[in-house]
């Protein structure tokens, strides 16, 4: 069994290894510090991750971008929330954009444990006092229908039109000719049903591909 986890507080990622080995010895537990990183990884372990557990803050990715990316780059691994964020929408969207879990950091360790164990199993697993998907405006889940449709590469673009960058920086951060990010661009458009980088990133904001008050 191997999981990755996402976070960038070291007492965090120290506490998650201490719940999963209670349960799981034999468990290979990697730890990532960013998005960058954590594809890395997943990139070069292909087929060989069997959970994503992810912070909904993370250097160069905050909100519900990284649960987007994660799941085009891995769509058969099933990627958790763990968040101090503990507001019942905020769960219940993760759980809408495809989360297989919502675990907040406040769990205790057997708690946080028997969550993780029960994801594993194919159980979708949140806190017990929020139930259902509750308000969740169907405008949201079908513009996270949407999304879902971008290929990881185009999400990553699609993260840094949100924050303002230009396609020449683009191209530079990803390694890749700028003519690629036009290209990628044109396609995030063609999908998302706008007309312009400024609406495109209007839409993403309301995912919270921006930077939301979570930790």
């Amino acid at each position: 069994m191997r999981i990755l986890i996402g976070d960038d507080h070291p007492l965090v990622q120290a506490a998650l290894r201490s719940a999963l080995s209670a349960v799981l010895p034999d468990l290979d537990v990697i730890a990532c510090q960013s998005l960058d990183e954590a594809i890395g990884v997943l990139t070069a372990q292909s087929g060989e991750i069997d959970l994503i557990l992810w912070d909904l803050t993370m250097p160069g990715i905050q909100g519900f971008a990284a649960l987007f990316i994660l799941s085009a780059q891995l769509p058969t691994v099933p990627v958790a929330i763990i968040s101090a964020r503990q507001d019942a929408t905020t769960i219940r969207r993760a759980i809408a954009y495809g989360a297989s879990g919502y675990i907040p950091k406040s769990l205790g360790l057997p708690e946080m444990a028997e969550a993780i164990t029960r994801i594993l199993t194919g159980e979708i697993w949140m806190p017990p006092n929020v139930g259902g998907r509750g308000s969740i405006q169907s405008a949201d889940v079908e513009l996270a229908a949407r999304m879902a449709s971008l290929s990881a590469q185009q999400l990553r673009i699609l993260a840094m039109i949100v924050e303002g960058k230009l396609n020449k920086q683009i191209a530079g951060e990803l390694d890749i000719a700028e003519q690629t990010v036009k290209g990628h661009v044109s396609t995030i458009l063609r999908k998302l049903g706008v007309g312009s980088r400024t609406q495109a990133a209007v839409l993403a904001e309301r995912l919270s591909f921006g930077q939301p008050n979570a930790t």
